[in-house]
C-alpha cells in the first residue's frame, strides 16, 4: 500500500509542477483568471502530495540509496538540497498565496488589481514568486530524480 501511496504521491507532485509552468505561462500572457486557476490547481495538487508523502512516512515506507557508489556524493548533494529547500518552499509558497489572497479581496476582481488597496499585496505577490517559483520548480524536478534514482537504485528498508 505504501508504495501505491508514493506512486500516487509523485504522480501529484508532477502535475503540480506542470500547473506550476501553466500558470508563469499566462500571467506572462496576461490570462489572470486562468493563472489564478493553474496556481489553485498546482497548491492543491502539491497539497495532496504533501499528505501522500507524510502519510507514506507514516507508514514507514523508506528506501535507501543502494546504487553506483561514484554516484553517492552527488545523490546526497542533490537530495540535501531538496530537502532544504523543500522545507524553505512552504512558507515561500504561503506566503504568495497569502498576498494573492488580499490582494484579491482587496480588489474586488481580477480587472482591478492595480486599485490602491490592491497595488501593495499584488507587488508584495510578485515579490514573494520571484523566489518561489524557481525553488518550487528546483524541488519537483528533484524530486522526481530522487524517485527515478531510488527506483531504481533504492533499497527498501521499512516498510512496503
Amino acid at each position: 500500500m505504501a508504495e501505491t501511496i508514493n506512486q500516487w504521491a509523485v504522480i501529484t507532485i508532477v502535475l503540480s509542477g506542470l500547473a506550476l509552468c501553466v500558470g508563469v505561462y499566462l500571467i506572462r500572457r496576461g490570462m489572470r483568471e486562468a493563472h489564478m486557476r493553474a496556481m489553485i490547481v498546482a497548491t492543491s495538487l502539491a497539497t495532496i502530495f504533501l499528505v501522500l508523502y507524510l502519510t507514506r512516512l507514516g507508514l514507514g515506507y523508506e528506501k535507501k540509496y543502494a546504487g553506483p557508489e561514484e554516484w553517492r556524493t552527488a545523490y546526497f548533494a542533490l537530495l540535501i538540497s531538496h530537502i532544504i529547500l523543500a522545507a524553505l518552499n512552504l512558507p515561500l509558497a504561503l506566503g504568495a498565496l497569502w498576498n494573492a489572497v488580499k490582494g484579491l479581496k482587496a480588489a474586488g476582481n481580477l480587472g482591478n488589481i492595480d486599485a490602491p488597496a490592491a497595488r501593495g499585496y499584488f507587488n508584495r505577490h510578485r515579490a514573494w514568486v520571484r523566489w518561489t517559483v524557481p525553488v518550487w520548480l528546483y524541488v519537483a524536478v528533484t524530486g522526481w530524480i530522487i524517485y527515478l534514482v531510488l527506483h531504481q537504485y533504492g533499497e527498501v528498508i521499512k516498510g512496503g
